[in-house]
């Protein structure tokens, strides 16, 4: 007896689900640039979901928006949709309440804030799942499909399992820039002690005086402070070797 083809297509469907979720894991463990990670994401789960637009909108935690990260549409319109306000629109509650919301229309539903551009862009169902680490939430996964599709339970755990393994992605290259934030501030508070100190022996300065000059240089220059004391540092170099060659 042949199996039905509704029984190999369930089957081949879960291969492709089983493969996205470990492609998904490689590449949350590589090194690639948080850009590049989340762009893969978002192809892989479109293919998987087989999403019209899949995106994923990260959380400023300065502004408190949401903005589009990455996306596979290539619809300038969809990329440059103005950013959502934590609770506002679909992403913005599902970020705000930490829940997956499913929509079965968007072009009808009356907290969507773009049917125009949705029903431009042929968009129908949306499931919007919140990045979660530690109760946090880091932004949202969209999934759009253009024709009207009952999200099931299956298929939001498995948008959820991408999602938090974004999330995991997001804080880890989050923890790194802030490591090497502390790296460079460490870095630049050392040549600024130092430049003050070749100041205050070569010039006679008090440390605020040699701080002052600095940041004047820095101003009217328009360099880094960093820059300037870096200057300051080789200049007081070149002093020493002429100094010797002249001894």
């Amino acid at each position: 007896m042949w199996p039905c083809s509704c029984s190999i297509k369930a089957e081949q469907r879960k291969a492709l689900q089983v493969e996205t979720l470990s492609q998904v894991s490689e590449t949350v463990a590589s090194n690639r640039l948080i850009k590049d990670v989340l762009q893969l994401l978002v192809t892989m789960t479109a293919q998987m979901m087989n999403s019209k637009i899949c995106s994923i909108m990260l959380l400023d935690e300065t502004s408190g928006e949401l903005r589009i990260a990455a996306t596979q549409s290539l619809s300038e319109q969809y990329r440059r949709k103005p950013n959502l306000k934590i609770g506002q629109g679909i992403s913005g509650r599902a970020v705000k309440d930490r829940r997956s919301i499913i929509v079965l229309d968007v072009s009808t539903e009356r907290d969507y804030m773009y049917p125009d551009m949705a029903k431009k862009e042929g968009l129908c169902s949306l499931l919007s799942v919140p990045m979660m680490v530690r109760d946090k939430a880091l932004g949202v996964i969209n999934s759009y499909t253009s024709v009207p599709h009952v999200f099931t339970g299956e298929e939001v755990k498995l948008l959820q399992a991408i999602a938090n393994q974004a999330a995991v992605a997001i804080e880890h290259t989050t923890l790194i820039e802030k490591s090497h934030e502390m790296q460079e501030a460490l870095a630049v508070r050392k040549l600024m002690e130092r430049a003050k100190g070749y100041l205050m022996r070569s010039k006679k300065l008090t440390e605020e005086e040699a701080f002052k000059l600095i940041q004047r240089q820095s101003m009217d220059f328009r360099k880094s402070m960093r820059e300037i004391a870096e200057a300051v540092l080789l200049a007081g170099e070149l002093d020493q070797r002429v100094e010797k060659q002249r001894g």
